[in-house]
């Protein structure tokens, strides 16, 4: 493509229309780094460092001087080295619109839509939508919906932001081809594609100077970008260890997660035979180079084009193409690396091999030669027959025969963007017009440390008719061909072995249809079982309706309560330019701390030695235990039980024992990697039931109690006894945990900034121990990218050794935590395993339950009291049970201490009363919405800590639930399909929730809030409140109460941040109570003010808000007020269990409608309908958003999120690539939300009801479901109804439920007979 004789060591590139020249760039470097760190451009968010979750996103513009055209794709920045840019030209957020200058559609549509939450994401999700906008200015809601298969969002649910851009598509487009359509039923501005920014024309007019051989050498590496065959033949001769990287896509993650050495890159982007396509008469050619997203592009072409038959092996790889990674990695990532990685787990190379792929290699020794992919190309893991000085040219995919079937297969915890537990790729050609086999090749990934053949099977079946015969014969001889041994690498083993039989009963239905479409015969079973079984689940494009009471008729346009504003952040999040942490300007002297963390999870320090970190070029210090001059440990609650830095021992994997101060980042975690422990292992408690073994708990017992058991199981019909269990959840909020501080030369006062919803710990802490008084430490949020409860203690670990470091060097520092370090250090929501006995009547109505719940803990009891009561408390959910005891225990184990979560305990506590109803049911044979209605609280009736349930509208919430879902009808509708349906089935479930609204005991006296409202000369008004803002719209509704209270328009009203100097003694933001607490403080501050300017308003009733301040400044009126709220009439007696426990109760009701595939265990939601009560809302488009983002959290924990830790205590699920939260193709295709009308509740501001957490345990309602359908497929296979199901309801537990001949065939290995990769917490 360009000239070998010139090498050159510059880059040049262009981002946002400024060229950028760079002499001799660091290969190690990516534009994430250099956008950030070099050009200031903060907009793209560092999330993950992997390419999985998509806040890196940005647009990436390609000149082809071949064909005269411009090309645009998303990439990840955190992946693509910033040497791969010569030439090119990059958009970023901030150059797609500004609130500065002018907005772009996508930026305001997305706003007004509410479809940005804390923010952090939504620079990625922009960023997604402008590409494709920028390649298809009219796209269809399918492609909107497919374009976000690499973006993650923790907050919204992900509907509004489908909703918001469904004005982009071409049935919203008006007459001129412009979309005009309003976004949420606000007006936005037009979207004109011929206003998009130009190329940058030197870009095109010297684009030959780009095609260059290039060099870029900085020490211990080097980068080579060759452009022609035979340069890249001498490189490959000299460096023959050298890694050859087209995305990076592989290598980057290598660099960094697995600490490779790669001293030579040689980068084959420019190398004509490498990128060229071609047709031939027996396939297609496509050279090593070609990115998957090309190779997409040209499959679909030959698809349209060509004969069916010819193009089975093509529709196979398009159809696998779709659950490849997200699109930002297809657009870089080449098929020729897919191959060379040689990934067990690899989507392709199944596919390659079953379809007989032939590669073209060559060599500057040996020339090109022709190797095919079959059983003698993997020779080993992660290696290949092709030899190490030899380079893969080109890739000849061929054409099928008309007597020839293909297909290909993949299962994955997540459906998109996730990697495969097992795939296959399968390969029949029969004699001519017969259903004899005549070849057969089966490939399969994920069962050995390659991709392998079966060939016992294969040369089983050759000669066998097309039949029910061949299926017995090749999954028995498959058993043998894909052995795995208990305890495998990767776990999950006898779902693996499942998987290889069920797979290939798929494909013998798939191809039963084929020959029966062309006039062979087949019994009605067959048919009957292939269109059920054949194929996945089909998924149609999301649509949802949202409900709310619109405001009074008459209410003042200035009063904002109550009206659906947009988020008071949102352009600013929209734009890129919303300030997180680690977006701080830099200082001057400013340094890096990484941590230095235990790789044991239980262990004796005997030496640490950090000699060779400080030998680095860069690093300034090593900071530990002996560098503090205060109080070394901290706690949660008070109790000082955590010690900042590890001195003699290491309680879990991920402790904190040094930290390591460098003048970069990448300094400060290289040297973070040198430094030396040596550790003596103890043996480590993991597990609840080792915990329970050892009698390792902590010391208080958490019980409630009414009634009297022993009566309550006398006047029941039956009884029941049993355990359930549910998993733990990572956080993974976008922004990972977070800190600055910034030390002053003078009064020896500290600022630090953070992300904790807790200032006022982050200060008291960092006071402490550093051994200052509290008023020397300032303690700043300004927002937090997400928390979900994450950052409301265990922020306090990451910001006492910063602040150490700052207060002993006298310099600023930070840290921003990898995603990987995130998730081994911080902790997660707590697993827990209950056991009870329940007495029941013969009609359903509960008497007696006896619960006992265990929690694994951790190594630190952190907030486990509070999450314990929470669960106890919790137990109940909606249900009045006369006689009830539950009692709770604290395991303590050696993994991360686990911390407070959306919900704390009370969904796990819901959750094991729910199981217990379902299990009723069964027993008693009646629907389980019939014992969940009859036993709803009733108005007044009490609670098991005895308070009376009041204004919770529970009968209400579950009679309109079920009516608007039309659960009756489609209870038959579901059924009808399930008696037709062998290996797809439907469930259908109501599930309701009744959440306590307030902090308990022992954190009863945290219902207390402040804020400070101050007025101005010119009429506007500044308020500081105890909260944090973190996506909830904290902020936004606070400005909402003070335009009620004070009378003035929303735009009056601004909060800055929350600081300690401003507000004392901060609340955490948590327990769904922070409008509650800071509506009421503001509320009293702003009826101070107003109280005081009466005399002037009465004066002068027709002036404005200026002008009565005018007036009372010139009386010497003081126009700041601080205000105060605490929650009255919380006196509950722990003793005498009596008194009130909690504020008031939010209550809702779910019905959710899913659909399972038993082969493989995959599940769709279709339908889920929620009735909410939120009082009366204080802004219902934000309640809304809370609903939906905690129902899909939910949705994660209860059926997708599984944390795996090795039996050792190792984690071994410390990224997106390993941990899968909901993605955008997981919410309900039909998601419909409605806020229950005319509800009040005089417990709260305004009348409005906390709703952060609540609703995420109606996300239940999806794993009832699923088990509802699961029952079906048992019974359709003679088992019983009644069975056991864990949360999460992975597919595994799915498949494996849904027992059949193919689950039978792999029985589960007695506990105990062997070691078991990853263990249940």
């Amino acid at each position: 493509m360009g000239h070998r004789e010139e090498v050159t060591d510059e880059l040049i590139f262009f981002v946002n229309g400024l060229k950028i020249v760079e002499q001799n760039p660091d290969p190690r470097v990516t534009l994430l780094q250099y956008l950030r760190n070099r050009l200031r451009l903060t907009g793209s968010k560092l999330g993950c460092g992997e390419g999985g979750c998509g806040a890196c996103t940005v647009m990436v513009s390609r000149y082809n001087s071949h064909t005269d055209t411009i090309s645009h794709y998303s990439v990840n920045a955190c992946l693509a080295p910033v040497c791969s840019l010569h030439g090119l030209a990059v958009t970023t957020v901030e150059g797609a619109g500004s609130t500065k200058t002018r907005l772009h559609p996508v930026q305001e549509r997305l706003a007004k839509a509410h479809g940005s939450q804390c923010g952090f994401c939504t620079p990625g999700i922009v960023m997604s939508m402008y590409t494709l906008l920028r390649n298809n200015p009219q796209p269809t809601q399918q492609q909107i919906e497919d374009n976000f298969d690499g973006n993650l969002c923790r907050c919204t649910g992900y509907r509004p932001i489908l909703q918001g851009f469904e004005s982009f598509t071409k049935s919203n487009a008006s007459s001129n081809g412009f979309t005009t359509n309003s976004a949420n039923g606000v007006n936005t501005l037009p979207y004109d594609p011929s206003q998009e920014p130009i190329f940058p024309p030197e870009l095109k007019t010297r684009s030959r100077s780009f095609e260059t051989s290039l060099c870029y050498k900085t020490d211990g590496m080097t980068w080579y970008r060759p452009v022609c065959l035979e340069e890249m033949y001498d490189l490959k001769a000299k460096f023959p260890q050298a890694k050859m990287v087209i995305g990076n896509t592989e290598v980057g993650i290598e660099l960094k997660f697995k600490k490779m050495d790669y001293p030579v890159l040689i980068a084959a982007t420019h190398i004509q035979e490498l990128m060229d396509i071609r047709v031939t008469d027996t396939g297609l050619v496509f050279g090593a180079s070609v990115t998957l997203s090309s190779l997409e592009s040209a499959l679909r072409t030959a698809v349209a084009e060509r004969p069916e038959s010819q193009t089975r092996v093509f529709a196979s790889i398009l159809e696998m193409l779709r659950w490849f990674a997200g699109h930002q990695i297809r657009n870089v990532a080449s098929i020729g690396g897919n191959i060379m990685t040689a990934s067990p787990i690899s989507d392709l190379n199944p596919l390659f091999v079953a379809a007989g792929v032939q590669l073209t290699v060559g060599s500057k020794a040996k020339g090109t030669r022709v190797v095919k992919m079959d059983k003698h190309f993997f020779i080993g893991y992660r290696k290949t027959a092709i030899s190490a000085d030899e380079v893969l040219i080109s890739v000849h995919l061929p054409y099928t025969s008309e007597n020839e079937y293909f297909s290909g297969f993949k299962q994955a915890h997540r459906k998109d963007d996730d990697i495969s537990i097992v795939n296959a790729g399968m390969r029949v050609e029969f004699l001519e017009r017969t259903n004899v086999v005549r070849e057969i090749t089966l490939a399969y990934g994920g069962m050995a440390q390659t991709t392998i053949l079966a060939p016992k099977t294969m040369e089983a079946l050759v000669g066998c008719a097309w039949n029910d015969e061949l299926v017995d014969k090749a999954c028995r001889t498959l058993e043998s061909d894909l052995p795995l041994e208990p305890g495998s690498p990767g776990g999950m083993v006898e779902y693996r072995r499942t998987l290889t039989t069920s797979f290939f009963f798929k494909f013998y239905l798939s191809v039963s249809k084929r020959l029966i479409e062309k006039g062979h015969h087949a019994n009605n079973k067959v048919v009957s079982e292939i269109v059920s079984g054949n194929g996945g689940i089909s998924r149609a494009v999301s649509e949802g309706i949202q409900v709310f009471e619109p405001v009074p008729d008459g209410q003042s346009l200035d009063d904002a309560v109550g009206r659906p504003l947009v988020h008071v952040s949102a352009l600013q999040q929209t734009t890129g330019e919303a300030v997180y942490v680690d977006d701080l300007p830099k200082h001057e002297d400013e340094l890096y701390l990484s941590m230095v963390i235990s790789t044991k999870p239980h262990a004796r320090l005997v030496t640490v030695d950090p000699s060779e970190a400080l030998s680095l070029p860069g690093v300034v210090d090593y900071i530990d235990y002996r560098d503090i001059t205060g109080n070394k440990r901290w706690g949660a609650t008070g109790s000082y039980e955590e010690e900042i830095f590890a001195e003699n021992e290491v309680l879990c994997q991920g402790q904190i024992i040094g930290a390591v101060v460098a003048d970069t980042q990448e300094r400060a975690r290289c040297g973070a990697d040198k430094v030396k422990i040596v550790y003596e292992e103890h043996k480590p408690i993991i597990t609840i039931k080792e915990a329970e073994a050892a009698k390792s708990f902590f010391d208080k017992v958490i019980s409630l109690s009414r009634g009297d058991l022993e009566v309550g199981f006398s006047q029941s019909d039956h009884f029941l006894e049993g355990e359930i269990e549910i998993g733990s959840q990572e956080h993974f909020y976008l922004e990972t945990q977070a800190a600055a501080a910034i030390p002053s030369r003078e009064e020896g006062v500290m600022e630090v900034y953070t992300n904790s919803q807790f200032p006022s710990h982050i200060q008291h802490a960092v006071a402490e121990t550093l051994g200052v008084r509290a008023n020397r430490v300032i303690s700043r949020v300004k927002r937090i990218g997400r928390r979900i409860r994450g950052k409301q203690s265990r922020t306090v670990s990451i910001a006492l050794p910063v602040a150490v470091a700052a207060h002993k060097l006298g310099r600023p520092v930070r840290c921003m935590l990898d995603r990987d370090e995130d998730m081994v250090i911080t902790g997660t929501r707590h697993a827990f395993i209950g056991r009870y006995k329940v007495g029941f009547t013969s009609s359903g109505r509960i008497m007696a339950y006896d619960v006992k719940l265990f929690s694994n803990s951790g190594s630190t009891v952190d907030l486990s009291p509070e999450v314990m009561t929470k669960a106890v408390s919790g137990v109940d959910n909606a249900y009045f049970i006369p006689h009830i005891t539950v009692v709770g225990r604290m395991c303590k184990t050696n993994i991360p201490s686990a911390t407070a979560f959306r919900g704390f305990g009370a969904p796990q506590g819901m959750f094991m009363t729910e199981s217990v109803i379902d299990k009723m049911a069964d027993f008693l044979n009646i629907p389980g919405e019939m014992i969940r209605s009859q036993n709803l609280y009733k108005e007044g009736e009490l609670t098991h800590f005895n308070q009376a349930v009041t204004d919770a509208n529970l009968p209400r919430l579950w009679s309109e639930c079920v009516s608007q879902s039309c659960f009756t009808q489609r209870r038959k509708e579901v059924d009808k399909f399930n008696n037709g349906s062998r290996w797809k089935k439907r469930g259908l479930c109501v599930i309701p929730t009744k959440f306590g609204l307030s902090y308990e005991a022992p954190s009863r006296f945290l219902n207390q809030a402040c804020a400070l409202v101050t007025l101005y000369l010119d009429g506007s008004v500044l308020v500081s409140h105890c909260g944090t803002e973190m996506g909830q719209g904290l902020h936004t509704k606070m400005i909402q109460v003070t335009s009620r209270a004070l009378g003035v328009p929303v735009s009056d009203v601004f909060i800055n941040d929350t600081s300690t100097d401003k507000i004392p003694l901060t609340s955490p933001t948590a327990a769904s109570a922070g409008s509650d607490l800071n509506g009421g403080a503001v509320q009293n501050a702003c009826e101070i003010l107003r109280g005081r300017l009466e005399p002037y308003i009465k004066a002068n009733p027709k002036g404005k808000l200026s002008d009565w301040v005018n007036s009372a400044y010139i009386d010497c009126v003081p126009l700041s007020a601080s205000g105060s709220f605490f929650t009255k009439g919380l006196d509950y007696d722990e003793k005498l269990n009596k008194g009130t426990f909690f504020n008031y109760f939010t209550c809702g009701v779910a019905c959710t409608e899913v659909e399972i595939d038993c082969l493989t265990g995959d599940h769709q939601v279709l339908r889920t309908d929620i009735v909410m009560d939120v009082g009366r809302s204080l802004n219902p488009s934000i309640d809304i958003g809370q609903i939906e983002g905690a129902f899909m959290q939910g949705y994660g924990l209860f059926c997708l999120e599984q944390q795996k830790i090795s039996p050792a205590g190792v984690v071994l699920t410390r990224g997106p690539g390993t941990y899968k939260i909901p993605s955008f193709k997981n919410i309900p295709v039909k998601l419909n939300v409605t806020l229950l009308k005319d509800s009040v509740n005089k417990r709260a501001v305004y009348s409005s009801k906390g709703i952060g957490e609540p609703p995420l345990f109606l996300a239940s309602s999806a794993f009832f479901a699923v088990k509802d359908a699961i029952k079906s497929a048992r019974e359709d296979a003679g088992e019983s109804r009644e069975f056991r199901l864990d949360s999460p309801a992975t597919p595994e537990r799915i498949r494996m439920a849904c027992r059949d001949q193919f689950t039978k065939q792999f029985p589960e290995p007695a506990e105990g007979t062997y070691r078991p990769w990853f263990v249940d917490l």
